[in-house]
């Protein structure tokens, strides 16, 4: 490994904190959504269809109303990719959801940035998820 590669257990903690993303989103755990996030005024989310919020303040809102909801998804990822430069880390991919009897696919990119206090030791500072068409797939 040369220096400029991240170490495989920097890839796979990021990897894990992208997981617990989608574990907490699973199962509608709002406390360890708050859990990974940086509560900080720079942090973004743009969930897929909605503007683009800005600060813990307006995300963990719009967490709390997602996560509310008895409508039960489950997400199958594909296409996953992490990569780390020093203390950032992000992660693409496509979330297949599964929504009852229908489903779709989110593009989805996540910046977390190295935090030793947060689970997995990175919190999520940015979320955008955009809808991908099926004909353009």
């Amino acid at each position: 490994m040369s220096e400029s590669e991240p170490a495989a257990t920097d890839l796979e903690s990021v990897l894990a904190a992208n997981t617990g993303f989608y574990d907490a989103f699973e199962h509608r755990d709002f406390d360890a959504m708050s859990d990974l996030w940086g509560h900080h005024a720079d942090a973004s989310c743009t969930h897929p269809g909605w503007s683009t919020l800005k600060g813990w303040a307006s995300i963990s809102a719009s967490w709390a109303t997602l996560l509310a909801n008895p409508q039960h998804l489950q997400f199958i990822l594909t296409n996953v990719r992490a990569v780390i430069n020093g203390d950032t880390g992000w992660v693409t991919c496509d979330e297949n959801i599964l929504d009852g009897p229908g489903s779709s696919t989110v593009a989805a990119c996540k910046v977390f940035i190295r935090d030793p206090a947060a689970p997995h030791g990175w919190r999520l500072l940015l979320h955008h998820g955009s809808v991908v068409h099926a004909s353009l797939s």
